[in-house]
């Protein structure tokens, strides 16, 4: 069978893996004090155009969302997100249970809009009594959403604009960020991220890397003790080379980018496929995550064929399918997918 359930199902991209076998038998230091830490975050910083950042690594996805909101708000401030947002729907509470409230926006094709934030915050502090509330202190964004969707350059500036004006902290989730910025459709660059947000982190866990998400803070706005704090957490990974080594890899000669194209290509023949035999797209995604519609009844097609994800019921008669490429999907994998359409 082939997986198109998500874009972590396999391993890591071979490159990694021979560096990390290279690098076996060298006696590093550890938690990320080792050369390659120090030289991924310098290639890091290169990538973005920035020196001015402070680049961390961490383990994955839900623990990097966590630990950024839990250490840079107040313990009365939450965080404002989608309803669709990662926080919000797929990370068991972790947010919550570091003390701190999910504030859930309504969201369009997976966004927030800066009018809708702007609109809450300004009901909020009219209201007397918000000091009795949870106050918003941050608002999370990923990119792409969860839907695949991107935010564009004008969409950004102004959330920036409003979070600026109440004095919240942006934070973009970028656990697929490569496949945004490999998007044909998208006008936003890692310069452009760095610019408008307060933190945001490049993900390897679904772009290449066995784990990892690179966390850069662009305000010199790291909080202080940072890795004391990862540690009381319990996340602060012995072996930190096992990250340096990983993302100095992706970060050389384009790897990261180089394969993020490669997955948005894929995904490119796959919406193809889909639409070469009429099916039709619950949304129009321009990053690697397809949504289609299936009838129920076709669904056997793909049993013992090809793996996928069940998003949604959309009625009685009809799935929403979820299909993700990624660095190590190939020709075959779509040709086996197109069998099962017929």
């Amino acid at each position: 069978m082939v997986s198109f359930a998500s874009d972590y199902t396999t391993g890591a991209h071979p490159e990694i893996l021979k560096k990390l076998g290279e690098t076996n038998l060298e006696p590093l230091s550890g938690y990320g004090t080792d050369p390659y830490c120090e030289r991924a975050k310098e290639k890091i910083k290169k990538a973005i155009g920035k020196e001015d950042v402070e680049v961390e690594f961490l383990v994955g996805g839900t623990q990097t969302n966590a630990l950024i909101i839990s250490s840079m708000l107040q313990e009365f401030e939450g965080v404002i997100a989608a309803e669709t947002g990662h926080i919000n729907v797929h990370e068991s509470g972790a947010v919550e249970y570091t003390g701190h409230k999910v504030i859930a926006l309504p969201e369009q094709e997976g966004k927030i809009s800066a009018l809708d934030l702007s609109k809450y915050l300004e009901s909020f502090y009219e209201d007397e009594t918000y000091e009795h509330m949870v106050i918003p202190g941050m608002v999370y964004i990923s990119h792409p959403t969860e839907y695949g969707t991107l935010y564009t350059k004008k969409e950004l500036e102004d959330i920036s604009k409003v979070c600026k004006q109440y004095d919240l902290k942006l934070f973009m989730d970028g656990a697929r960020l490569g496949y945004g910025l490999m998007s044909d459709t998208t006008d936003v660059t890692l310069k452009d991220i760095a610019t408008l947000s307060d933190v945001f982190y490049i993900g390897g866990t679904k772009v290449g890397a066995l784990c990892g998400e690179a966390v850069v803070f662009t305000k010199n706005n790291k909080p202080k003790h940072f890795t004391a704090y990862i540690k009381q957490h319990g996340a602060l990974l012995a072996k930190g080379r096992l990250l340096g080594i990983q993302f100095d890899t992706l970060f050389t000669e384009d790897l990261y980018f180089t394969i993020s194209k490669h997955a948005m290509d894929m995904a490119k023949k796959l919406k193809e496929i889909f639409l070469n035999h009429g099916v039709e797209f619950f949304i129009d995604s321009p990053t690697n995550q397809q949504f289609v519609i299936i009838e129920n009844e076709k669904l056997k097609a793909f049993e013992g064929k090809v793996v996928y994800t069940v998003w949604s019921k959309l009625d009685k008669e009809h799935t929403v399918l979820r299909f993700v490429t990624s660095w190590s999907t190939t020709e075959e994998d779509l040709k086996v997918l197109e069998s099962c359409l017929g």
